[in-house]
């Protein structure tokens, strides 16, 4: 548990892409990063809340792990987005870093005691999740997601994959 509100534990960058398996296939010619496991999320999410109403989250996106640092590439489906409020549909680009969060009522009051408010946030089973509008900080989202022991099993199969990958088989679809 954090004992201190401040102390975040980024793990993950992510950009935003208009075609998922290109921007996998680029990552992995041009930093050798890889494998990547893409996962399509329709309207599995729940409790969806998108600048302050009921929303929609649908996303395909793909994971990798480059050293201690997790690569989140997104393709976003639904619209409006919290990821076309910074990255335009037709461009790619830096979108957020994501650290953990052991309370995230707590991340939120806090975000918004600094003048971030939550832009999106959602539920999937135990793990909820919420992007703050941070840009006018950090130049990118920050999102904070609960850590559950699924959540860091699936993580950790992303990166354990990386460890010795001998670049084959570069884009796997999660099932």
């Amino acid at each position: 548990m954090r004992t201190n509100p401040l102390q975040r534990s980024i793990f993950q960058n992510a950009w935003v892409v208009d075609d998922i398996e290109a921007a996998c296939h680029s990552w992995v010619k041009n930093f050798a990063v890889g494998p990547f496991y893409i996962y399509q999320f329709g309207n599995s999410f729940k409790d969806v809340i998108y600048r302050g109403a009921p929303g929609q989250f649908e996303i395909v996106l793909a994971l990798a792990q480059a050293g201690p640092l997790q690569i989140e590439l997104i393709q976003p489906v639904s619209q409006p987005s919290v990821y076309r409020d910074s990255v335009p549909a037709g461009s790619m680009g830096f979108h957020h870093v994501c650290a953990w969060t052991d309370d995230i009522d707590a991340d939120s009051a806090h975000f918004q005691a600094i003048n971030c408010p939550s832009v999106c946030s959602a539920a999937s089973g135990s793990v909820r999740f919420a992007y703050f509008d941070t840009r006018a900080i950090i130049g990118c989202m920050f999102e904070v997601v609960t850590k559950t022991s699924d959540m860091v099993a699936l993580f950790q199969q992303v990166s354990d994959a990386a460890i010795d990958w001998d670049g084959r088989n570069p884009v796997r679809y999660a099932t």
